[in-house]
Parts: C-alpha cells; structure tokens; sequence
C-alpha cells in the first residue's frame, strides 16, 4: 500500500473507493494469472497435446473479440459494479467448479475447455464496465496516477501470479484452483465495498448504431483515434517478446532460467516505472511524452534484437517494459478524460478489441517474420517499424503531438451529436 500514498493531499489513500478498486483488481488478477498457469500445466498433462493448449488461448480470445461491443453497450446502459460483480461471481463459480472435477478426478479435456470459456465470456462482460469505473473514484487531476498505481498491481500479478502458481501445483492443480477462488472472493468483497454511483441512464436499444456508436466517437475525436491507433501499430510491429524462446536459447544460448529472467524482465521494468508514475503527476508535454515513449519502445527493441548479451538484453526489455508503462498510462488517461461517461463503455470496449486482437496478431507477424527472415531480422524490423509509426503519427496528429495536459481538453460532445451517435 506505501506505492499508493504520497505526502500531497491528493493522496491515493484518501480515495476509499479507489483503494478498493485497486485492491479487488489486483485480487483477481493474482487469481486469474494462478489459474493461467494451472489450466495450461493440468491439460498438457492431461493429453500431451499443443493443440490442446492452443485451444485454451482460442476459448480466451474468441468472447474477448465476439462479445466487447455488446458488453461496451451493456456497461453503458446499466450499473456497472453490478456487472462486474456478476463477471467476478461467475468466474469465482467456474474456478470452484475446476476444483470439485479435479479433486473427484472428473476433469476431461472438454469440460475444462468449457470452464475456460465461461471464465473468458464472464471477463468480457466484466471488462468494459470495470475499466470505465476508474474515472469517477479518483478527480481527474490524479487519473494519470490512479492509472499508474492500478497498472502496478497488475504487473505485480503477472510477475508473482504464475510462480505462486507453479509452486502451489506440487500440491495439485486444485489447490492452486481453490486459492485462486479465494483470491476471487476477496475481489468480490472488495467491490461491494466500492461507493460508485451513475445518474439513471437513457436505455437505449441493443442495434447496430449504438454498438457501434464507440467506434464512431472515435473516428470523431482526433487525439483518442490517434492514441489508441498509435497502440494497435505499436504493438502489432513491436511484438519481439514472442520470440523470446528463440533468442534465449538459438542467440543467447543460455537455458530455461534465462528464459525465465527475459520473460520478467518487461514486467520489472514497467513495474519500478508504474511505482514513480503512481506517486508523482505528468503536469506537461504530456502528448510529446507519450511518443517519446513509444519511440523508447521501438529503440529498446532494436537494441535487444540486436544484443548478443544476456545482460544487455535483459536492460533492453526492462527499458521495453518501463517505456510501455508510460505509454500505456498517458494513453489510458488520455482516452478516459476525452470519453464522455455515457461512452466509456463503449469506447473501452473498443480499445479492448484493439488491444487484443494487436497483441494476437503482433505475436504472429513476429513469428511469421521470424520463419521468413529469422529471428534478429525480424525483431529488428519491428524496432524500426514503431519508429516510423511514432514518425508517422506525429505528423498525422499534431494536436496530439501538442497537447500539454491529460486533464485539459475534457470531451464535449453536443446533444445533436449525441444523439445521433446513439440513433
């Protein structure tokens, strides 16, 4: 909790229901990162087969793409701490339900596939409504930071999540199913806790205008197309962690640790960067900021591409890491302060598409660059390529490259306009 305070008086802590925000996202996300490690241990074991595994990326990425507009307009439309803790509940459920086919030895392939699958449709329902809750716990002026901190707790989670995990799996997969659940629970409690109150919202029906209706506000508003464009090429371009596998043991010929170390190396970075980006504001240039970043994104993944040190290319990934958490908190806040709150939803939801589907595809590209032209080549390539994005887009969007402040330009769409966005 010492990373969420700060001497000033717009502390953190002062936020009750920020930091039950906080804590109940970095709850379940401790359990969800445990219960990532386990399923994927407990089906290999269970078939041998990569296919298999693959498919439990398939079950996740399919309700993440198929099901982020409906949830967006859901998320919009009604209570939003009330669909989070009906995702929460719903994948508290499912994880007891891992630990009840384990323990009496009914867990096959399929029912597994399916548990994963429910857990994946509740965390699509739950995203857009949980990630546009953030900018009414804390004042706008502190989003940057509120951002940073929950940003941390994430990051926290994925270093610590899986190896809790792993260590816990000795003792069987449903062990480490039941402490997830617990972890759940506590997301759970802490949600109810959350003081988090809308005006009634206008219903409006589940068609195609107002399903799309984010993605039309974006089109309209320049600095959030350009922000969240800026990620979706990024990240498809800059994808070289996916071939970690081949640099560690073809380029940097070290073993299963080394891999290991380069994995968490992004995650150390962003995490030393999240912790100083939680306890002080971005006060200016904040557009130039953010493509400085970016930019330091693209140079820290040359550099590792090009390293034939173990050390130099663990430094390249935390400089990776701690550049993306800058990006990634002036983006967020960013897009957050320009949505109106009758929006978030759907825009988030956007955003989420974006996000994934980039991610998704970013591993790809590398590796189909990498099977074309090897590995360095194409890691390097994609170093190069995010420079000439950042180029690229300082120039397409100069209001962005410009803007001084998160919280100054807040997002005033007129009636009219509104109105026929929702249609």
């Amino acid at each position: 909790m010492g990373l969420l305070a700060t001497a000033a008086d717009d502390s953190l802590l002062r936020h009750r229901s920020f930091v039950a925000f906080w804590l109940a996202r970095t709850c379940s996300s401790f359990g969800f990162q445990m219960f990532s490690v386990a399923v994927s241990w407990q089906i290999y074991s269970l078939t041998n087969s990569a296919m298999a595994l693959g498919m439990i990326g398939l079950m996740q990425f399919l309700p993440s793409v198929l099901l982020a507009l409906p949830a967006g307009h859901l998320a919009d439309q009604f209570d939003r701490r009330r669909i989070v803790l009906f995702g929460q509940l719903v994948e508290w459920g499912s994880l007891l339900a891992l630990v009840a086919l384990t323990l009496f030895h009914w867990a096959d392939k399929t029912a597994i596939w399916s548990l994963v699958f429910l857990i994946a449709v509740a965390k699509a329902l739950e995203w857009p409504a949980l990630s546009s809750m953030l900018p009414a716990l804390v004042p706008p002026e502190i989003l940057a930071r509120a951002t940073a901190a929950n940003a941390v707790g994430g990051q926290a989670a994925v270093i610590i999540g899986p190896t809790l995990g792993g260590l816990l799996y000795v003792a069987g997969p449903d062990v480490v199913y039941g402490v997830a659940a617990l972890f759940y629970l506590f997301s759970l409690l802490l949600v109810s806790r959350i003081r988090y109150e809308r005006p009634p919202q206008t219903r409006l029906p589940m068609n195609l205008t107002n399903l799309f209706a984010g993605v039309h506000f974006i089109r309209e508003r320049k600095d959030v197309l350009g922000v969240i464009s800026l990620d979706l090429f990024a990240v498809l371009l800059g994808g070289a962690t996916a071939l970690l596998p081949i640099f560690a043991k073809d380029i940097l010929h070290t073993g299963p640790w080394g891999l290991g170390m380069l994995r968490g190396a992004p995650s150390v970075g962003a995490l030393l960067v999240g912790v100083w980006l939680s306890r002080h504001k971005l006060e200016k240039h904040v557009g130039m900021i953010m493509f400085g970043a970016v930019a330091g994104f693209g140079v820290a993944t040359l550099i590792f591409a090009l390293s034939s040190q173990l050390w130099l290319s663990l430094l390249a990934l935390a400089a990776l890491g701690a550049f993306d958490m800058v990006s990634m908190v002036i983006r967020g806040s960013l897009v957050q302060l320009d949505t109106p709150d009758d929006m978030r939803g759907r825009v988030n939801a956007v955003n989420a598409i974006f996000i994934n589907t980039s991610n998704q595809l970013g591993e790809f590209e590398s590796g189909m660059l990498a099977a074309w032209l090897g590995a360095v080549p194409a890691a390097a390539l994609g170093g190069i390529g995010t420079l000439v994005v950042v180029a690229l887009w300082m120039t397409l969007f100069p209001h962005l490259r410009k803007r001084q402040k998160l919280e100054n330009e807040p997002a005033a769409v007129p009636p009219t306009k509104t109105g026929q966005q929702a249609g």
